[in-house]
């Protein structure tokens, strides 16, 4: 190496070790290992074994070979739980005693055992999302294509993991798990959003469904859907309140492709919106919304919408 690449090496490992005022005001206070995000993905590798024995894994028809094979990975995803939910809570705003270890342990213990007693349920529910799949798209030839090759039932998986840890208030890791859904398949799903059973998505591509959506059961939307926030609300500090602003979508309707649906507005049952429909007023049950014709409108000044 000679002696410029040697010091254009020092003087910026210099320069990037060193702790900026911006990377001290976005890193926790207390000073504990972040979590991992691969160890996030293995957790979530565990948990999709757990619930398809047979599609990832070597099948087993005896139970109590399954039943060794899932005992193995229910220790391994206790242990990474404990370990994930502990890292991430020092990301929680309003948790005590963050310094202290043996709490903080304690508490993800508790968590994860939580969790882990959800796991029944959660099976349940990503198997009502596989018989939605299939019987939505008949280009489906049989179950074991729809769990193998549907984006959404991948996604579906990172999604009913994310929203029960979620629910027990854990932080930073349910949306690292949404996320990783997200940049495989293209569907984005807040962790917060939800979600009945029997829900599907075809093809999924670029559907966004935002953190405070209520979706009731036998849903079905289609690509480049988005329920999304119309609007944001502010204190008097002109701080973002996180107050509900994204559609609720009762039973039985059907969303096709590049619809928008926007703000707290409610949308009745058994109804279905059309594709290319930007929608912010609520509809009652059994309503058909579709665009007859396309619509010109121009913007003065600027403005969009």
């Amino acid at each position: 190496m000679n002696k410029k690449s040697n010091d254009i090496l020092q003087k910026n490992v210099h320069l990037l070790s060193r702790l900026t005022e911006q990377e001290v005001r976005m890193m926790p206070a207390v000073e504990a290992p972040l979590p991992s995000v691969e160890h996030v993905e293995r957790i979530v590798r565990l948990v999709k074994s757990i619930m398809f024995p047979d599609y990832f894994n070597k099948r087993q028809s005896d139970e109590s070979i399954r039943s060794y094979y899932i005992g193995n990975y229910m220790v391994e995803l206790q242990r990474l739980l404990i370990k994930q939910i502990a890292h991430g809570l020092q990301f929680c705003d309003d948790c005590t005693d963050l310094h202290n270890r043996e709490v903080v342990y304690a508490c993800a213990e508790e968590t994860a055992l939580k969790f882990i007693d959800a796991l029944p349920e959660i099976k349940r529910l990503l198997y009502t999302d596989v018989q939605a799949m299939f019987d939505n798209d008949p280009a489906a030839p049989n179950y074991g294509e729809v769990i193998f090759c549907y984006p959404v039932i991948d996604t579906m998986i990172h999604y009913r993991i994310a929203h029960k840890l979620h629910e027990l208030k854990v932080p930073v890791i349910p949306r690292i798990i949404t996320e990783q859904a997200h940049s495989k398949t293209g569907i984005d799903i807040h962790p917060g959003a939800t979600i009945g059973e029997y829900f599907a998505i075809d093809h999924g591509t670029g559907v966004v469904i935002g953190e405070t959506t209520i979706i009731g059961n036998h849903v079905t939307l289609y690509q480049g859907v988005t329920l999304g926030a119309k609007s944001f609300k502010y204190d008097e500090q002109g701080n973002m309140l996180n107050v509900p602003r994204h559609p609720i979508i009762e039973d039985h309707v059907t969303i096709y492709s590049n619809a928008s649906v926007l703000g707290r507005i409610t949308i009745g049952h058994h109804s279905t919106i059309g594709g290319n429909i930007w929608l912010t007023h609520g509809i009652p049950p059994y309503s058909r919304i579709l665009q007859s014709k396309a619509v010109d409108v121009s913007y003065d000044g600027g403005l969009g919408i």
